[in-house]
């Protein structure tokens, strides 16, 4: 299973790569797995303010429709758009093309995201 380092994860499974106060935001390599074969990705957030652990859109694979919850508190300013026509791209890329949004942070304390050591204890791998 592919948990990159550099990344920050909450136990809701999405990741979190922080860069210049923009956090891009996914779902990881595992919950993809978990899901199954992704459908399609509602976001339906953007330019919103929303906080921590607020829903910021749903995720539809061919078993189950998962909510997607804001990992840091922030302006969704951006949203995949590939996603629209190649919502597979979660599955094969979670990581990379497969990003979901990205949010211009509002409060730089991300004490609430998991390390990669403290995401694997999650799964329990």
């Amino acid at each position: 299973m592919n948990i990159p380092e550099e990344l920050k994860y909450t136990k809701d499974h999405e990741w979190v790569k922080i860069e210049d106060g923009i956090a891009t935001i996914g779902i990881t390599d595992f919950a993809q797995k978990e899901l199954g074969d992704i459908v399609y990705v509602d976001v339906d957030t953007l330019d919103e303010e929303l906080d921590t652990e607020e829903v910021f859109g749903s995720i539809e694979a061919v078993k189950t429709v998962s909510d997607l919850f804001m990992p840091v508190a922030g302006e969704v300013i951006e949203f995949n758009e590939t996603l629209e026509d190649q919502p597979e791209l979660v599955n094969s890329d979670p990581y990379g093309e497969g990003w979901i949004i990205k949010v211009k942070i509002a409060d730089t304390n991300d004490a609430k995201l998991l390390d990669v050591n403290a995401y694997k204890e999650v799964i329990g791998a």
